[in-house]
């Protein structure tokens, strides 16, 4: 479980369509044991109303610079001083201009310019909005200045567009509240991570592919990363963004996976396989798309490198290996199997046939094996299963 206890968190609501997440990131934030008080722009309450938050946060809602009341004892500054962390979800484009300006016109933003605590936001807003250079130089303005960026999302947006600019869930947002408290047990060690599909082509148009969607591999960058790590990303297709800081490597097909995995792994101390590899690609590949010819097509297909087993099989500067095994059957024996048969030293196993964990799905169930131990993680959140991963894989760097 992520511990929060005691943590104290200002949520700065800014007016954009993803404030209605707020409600769940307040209540998930309690239930960690945190302090939340709540500062909503005027324009957010279009979108959320203050009893709504007033309700699931057990505070007033604050929305006012030139509150008499608090005015009188220079609430706003005090404000400042009493969070540990403040996290200002959704963070439209105007509120990141704002805050890269250092403009102080209403309280959020006054807050943020008093605050001696950490500063975190939550862009959120349309894609082609994210992608301009102006927000995108506002952004790296804040960077500069170490404010965390935690996102933005990639996906279908309420306007219609797909593309970056949505907000992070409320249990992607959760997990990172916990940075700043995490020990740096990774600190000046390099984690090498695969994560995603990998796409065979067939023809200029087709692949073969498989459901996987990158969450847990990616899951274990951001884990990784919160705890020291200098971290590469190796990632097949994707529709999710990786996590800000890690050295993200795009690939399409396994062999160009196994290229990228000999490069990095032999200059890391750990390397975790958790790509889902296609086992087969096609033998030749059409240079033109292939027609429909009669009611059956035979594909001749040839077997896909053992990136896993190669990186576990290196003779020279050979990182500590980790594979995945995500079956649907026997679970422990054929990760047992895995284990020895390709020489790995820790493998995490899972059961994808329940459609509620695995592929797609925001929540796992792992059973780590060892050559003469093993550890069951009970289903939770891939972020909160990713953490305890990489706490066992620190105890053995």
């Amino acid at each position: 479980m992520i511990n929060l206890t005691n943590k104290k968190i200002v949520l700065g609501i800014s007016g954009g369509i993803a404030a209605y997440k707020c409600a769940e990131l307040v209540r998930r934030l309690k239930d960690h044991g945190c302090d939340v008080k709540v500062v909503m722009t005027e324009s957010a309450k279009h979108f959320i109303t203050p009893l709504t938050m007033q309700a699931v946060s057990g505070e007033m809602v604050s929305d006012s610079l030139l509150d008499p009341s608090a005015e009188a004892a220079m609430g706003h500054i005090e404000f400042a001083k009493w969070a540990d962390l403040i996290l200002v979800a959704p963070a439209t484009s105007n509120i990141i201009a704002k805050m890269a300006a250092g403009i102080a016109d209403d309280l959020l933003t006054t807050l943020l310019l008093a605050t001696p605590a950490k500063v975190a936001i939550a862009p959120a807003m349309n894609q082609q909005m994210y992608a301009h250079p102006a927000t995108q130089a506002n952004l790296a303005t804040l960077k500069a200045r170490n404010v965390a960026i935690w996102g933005p999302g990639k996906g279908e947006q309420a306007c219609g567009d797909v593309g970056a600019g949505r907000m992070l869930e409320p249990h992607e947002l959760v997990s990172l509240c916990t940075e700043p408290a995490k020990p740096a047990l990774l600190a000046g060690k390099t984690i090498t991570i695969t994560a995603g599909p990998t796409r065979e082509p067939l023809d200029p148009v087709r692949f073969i592919s498989n459901h996987s969607s990158g969450k847990m591999g990616y899951a274990l960058a951001q884990a990784a990363l919160s705890f020291g790590a200098h971290v590469n990303l190796i990632s097949g297709p994707v529709t999710i963004s990786a996590p800000q800081g890690v050295n993200l490597i795009n690939i399409e097909s396994a062999e160009q996976l196994l290229h990228e995995s000999l490069k990095y792994a032999p200059h890391s101390d750990a390397f975790i396989g958790c790509a889902a590899v296609a086992d087969y690609r096609a033998a030749s590949i059409a240079t033109q798309k292939m027609k429909k010819q009669g009611d059956e097509l035979t594909l001749s297909l040839v077997k896909n490198p053992d990136v896993i087993a190669a990186v576990a099989n290196l003779t020279q500067n050979r990182p500590y290996t980790v594979g995945f095994a995500a079956e649907t059957q026997n679970v422990a024996n054929y990760a047992k199997g895995k284990l020895t048969n390709k020489n790995l030293d820790m493998i995490c196993a899972n059961d994808v046939s329940h459609n509620d964990v695995g592929f797609n799905s925001e929540r796992n169930a792992l059973t780590l094996y060892w050559q003469n131990e093993q550890l069951d993680l009970p289903e939770t959140s891939k972020i909160e299963i990713a953490v305890k991963v990489i706490e066992q894989l620190a105890k053995r760097l």
